[in-house]
């Protein structure tokens, strides 16, 4: 196919059979589109629907993004993993008020200034909210146009990512720039899927070269194989009388940045110090359940232990930290296995108090 032809097919199936009812769909906003697209990294759009209206309710324009404290978002955020993209999102969403008067750039340069905001991310805001003819290489389209041209080698690598980058800029057309867009990635995420790819219903198949050769899921190539390193922690669960547990907020930078987490130990004879530091004292504990969290880059085993705890009768005041009251939480952004353990937590306290 021509890129003409290539542009022309994919408008057309997108016409009948492409998603037009997506939450970000209605009312396209450049606010809108750049949040969908930063919740849609790594996540699944089932996942995304129900985050996607959530924040929008409590945060409609890029100048309450602005304003809002920071734990609001994290709590808006919380489940969603990949913490940095909700602390860039703010960080973005100030300058683009301090800075440009409240209106997102109106290119792919300028747009990719802003923390978090790649060149695919901009694409697709500048071309689905703006009109502006820009390519865009997110995941699912990234395996289209392997597919489509049987690209070789990991995407991940420089020369194929530049050769897709290729491909992806010449296939775009400059009409409807915004459909082509979305179209592309529907296309992606509803057809052309990682394992099973319906290829007969496909408006690209006599064209893809993958197809021809029948070997669809052999591209694009998978990223090299590591094994995930294994980590382990011990999180104690203070709780006292009025049914709280004991949380921190972790340091802006590095793992959970900014996130209000469990404190950590290498051991439980490290408890009565831990206890001690906050003018408390260890009246029983008793081991939970474990998990296993796995992050891009390691494996971490958590080993929970709910510590109920007395008061030694003086108050030690220490910043970033807090009480989280189980039956009336704040809206607080937790680390998504602290959240799971916090609910374990009660769960058993409740168990408690009915034995």
């Amino acid at each position: 196919m021509s890129p003409e032809q290539f542009s022309h097919a994919v408008l057309q199936w997108y016409d009948q059979h492409g998603r037009h009812d997506l939450p970000w769909q209605q009312g396209i906003t450049p606010y809108r589109v750049w949040v969908s697209e930063i919740m849609l990294q790594q996540t699944q759009v089932s996942t995304v629907l129900n985050y996607f209206d959530r924040f929008m309710q409590a945060l409609p324009t890029v100048q309450a993004l602005a304003e809002a404290p920071e734990d609001e978002v994290l709590h808006l955020w919380t489940g969603l993993g990949y913490y940095t993209r909700a602390r860039n999102l703010q960080k973005a969403a100030k300058i683009v008020v301090e800075q440009h008067g409240g209106e997102f750039p109106r290119s792919v340069e300028q747009l990719t200034a802003l923390p978090g905001i790649g060149r695919s991310t901009a694409g697709a805001i500048a071309s689905i909210s703006m009109g502006i003819r820009a390519p865009i290489l997110d995941g699912n389209v990234k395996r289209v146009l392997a597919r489509y041209t049987a690209q070789a080698g990991y995407p991940g690598e420089p020369k194929v990512a530049n050769a897709l980058w290729a491909n992806a800029e010449r296939f775009t057309p400059y009409a409807r720039a915004n459909h082509y867009t979305q179209a592309m990635m529907d296309l992606g995420a509803t057809l052309c899927t990682r394992s099973k790819p319906s290829c007969l219903i496909c408006p690209l198949k006599t064209g893809c070269q993958a197809h021809l050769l029948g070997e669809e899921t052999r591209y694009p190539e998978p990223k090299p194989r590591k094994t995930l390193p294994q980590r382990r922690t011990l999180m104690p669960m203070l709780a006292n009388h009025e049914g709280a547990i004991l949380l921190y907020r972790r340091p802006s930078s590095g793992l959970w940045g900014g996130l209000w987490s469990l404190p950590e130990l290498d051991n439980l004879e490290q408890l009565d110090d831990l206890a001690y530091q906050h003018g408390l004292r260890a009246t029983g504990s008793q081991a939970l359940d474990g998990l296993t969290h796995t992050f891009s880059h390691f494996q971490l085993a958590i080993e929970p232990w709910l510590v109920r705890v007395d008061s030694l009768g003086t108050t030690v005041t220490e910043p970033d930290w807090l009480w989280y009251n189980l039956a009336t939480p704040p809206r607080l952004g937790l680390a998504a296995p602290v959240k799971k353990l916090l609910k374990r937590a009660a769960d058993e306290l409740i168990a408690g108090e009915s034995r």
